[in-house]
């Protein structure tokens, strides 16, 4: 009897030993199974957490891009540096344009303005969108479409403002007509540049050019419906340039201010009466006579700390573009002007920014103005003196490089 109940109990606890061992089995298969779908279900249903481009630009290149533009002086001059950087080599390596090829190259299409002259940049964009990389012969490619027409060029032979309009309306709906291109988007994808303000007015006729497509123009305000999210401000340059760029050369800027120029606007008129006899700013009711010697006018530029830029019959001047080559920071007199790249480049880093109510109290402003402060916002203005010049062929971050960024980023907003 003792041995039996031996054997039942030593059988009771064999059995309950394995009744242990497997319930332990299935709770760890139970704790594993929960633990792989948890980990399942982070790893393919958890959004992915946003990387910052700050992070995304790795040690090597951020040490280039540190070597290209200075390193941490990019944050002086441009509103987010490393975006730039990173959406202008994407620019590079996808932007195509197709360029209509329809209009007779003899008369006002296909055909660069002259590369001289203070509406040079429209010449310079012309030739060079054909000789870069950007141009397609694919449409089926192309992110934007370039209607090619010269309105300066009629302008030049005499043809009016409402025979501009004409030829300007029969070679757009002739496109229109002939492509599919334009109804894809109601033109939304289409851009025209003109730097002339005969340009501007030539187009004034045509409100689904004006308010559909891309204008790259040289007087970019509101006066003539400009919108900047959708537009582009062209920069006004006055090439070539008669002498070579300021630099490092603080110490011979003796002179306050300076201006010369015609008083062909309201401001220009106010600021030659207030300012034209006194002793610290250099200001001159009329163009500097050639008579007075050779390039008296642009080495005022050298020798000036501040250059003021009033607005002429538009808001735009080649002065800007004359005062950041020469060294001379720009004073921008005007209510209302979006300033060339103004979407990259923080004008407030290499310019003084000022409405035009404040031409009374100019020389005082520009006074208080610290000399550490005007050494970081001249060390500013050369580091951007090449996105203010043309060049044929067209070089990496010049002016021709910095309006196709910008029109590169207006794509992105077009709805198909």
């Amino acid at each position: 009897m003792l041995m039996s109940s031996t054997v039942k109990q030593t059988q009771q606890l064999s059995s309950n030993h394995g009744l242990f061992s497997l319930r332990g089995s299935l709770l760890t298969l139970a704790i594993l199974t929960l633990l792989s779908f948890t980990f399942l279900s982070l790893k393919y249903s958890t959004p992915s957490p946003q990387v910052s481009v700050a992070k995304i630009v790795d040690p090597e290149v951020k040490e280039l891009n540190d070597e290209e533009e200075g390193g941490e002086e990019l944050s002086d001059v441009y509103h987010s540096p490393r975006v730039f950087k990173l959406n202008y080599a994407e620019m590079m390596e996808k932007f195509k344009v197709y360029i209509y090829p329809d209009g007779d190259p003899k008369t006002f299409y296909q055909t660069p303005r002259k590369l001289t002259g203070k509406y040079a940049s429209e010449g310079y964009f012309f030739q060079n969108i054909r000789e870069s990389s950007f141009r397609t012969l694919d449409p089926d490619q192309a992110h934007l479409f370039f209607i090619p027409i010269s309105c300066h060029k009629m302008r030049g032979k005499g043809t009016s403002y409402d025979n501009m309009t004409i030829i300007v309306q029969n070679y757009v709906e002739g496109l229109i007509a002939k492509y599919p291109y334009w109804n894809r988007t109601l033109g939304a994808d289409h851009f025209f540049v003109t730097c002339h303000d005969v340009g501007v007015r030539a187009t004034e006729g045509l409100p689904f050019l004006i308010k559909n497509t891309i204008r790259a123009v040289c007087s970019p305000s509101y006066d003539v419906g400009f919108i900047p999210h959708k537009d582009v401000a062209l920069p006004q340059v006055l090439q070539p340039f008669a002498l070579p760029a300021g630099g490092n050369d603080i110490e011979n800027r003796t002179n306050l201010g300076f201006w010369a120029g015609h008083r062909n606007s309201k401001i220009r008129v106010i600021l030659a009466r207030v300012w034209e006899n006194d002793t610290e700013l250099d200001i001159s009711n009329n163009r500097i006579s050639r008579a007075t010697g050779h390039l008296v006018y642009q080495k005022r530029f050298y020798r000036t700390k501040f250059c003021i830029c009033p607005g002429g019959s538009q808001v735009n001047s080649a002065r800007i573009a004359d005062s950041i080559h020469y060294g001379c920071i720009p004073v921008i007199l005007s209510n209302y002007y979006d300033l060339p790249f103004n979407d990259i480049l923080d004008w407030s880093k290499f310019a003084v920014i000022l409405k035009e109510s404040d031409v009374y109290q100019l020389k005082q402003i520009l006074k208080n103005i610290s000399h550490d402060e005007f050494v970081s916002l001249h060390n500013n203005l050369v580091k951007i003196q090449k996105h203010f010049q043309w060049n044929t062929p067209p070089v990496s971050y010049d002016a021709f490089h910095m309006v196709m960024y910008d029109l590169w980023l207006r794509h992105h907003t077009i709805k198909y």
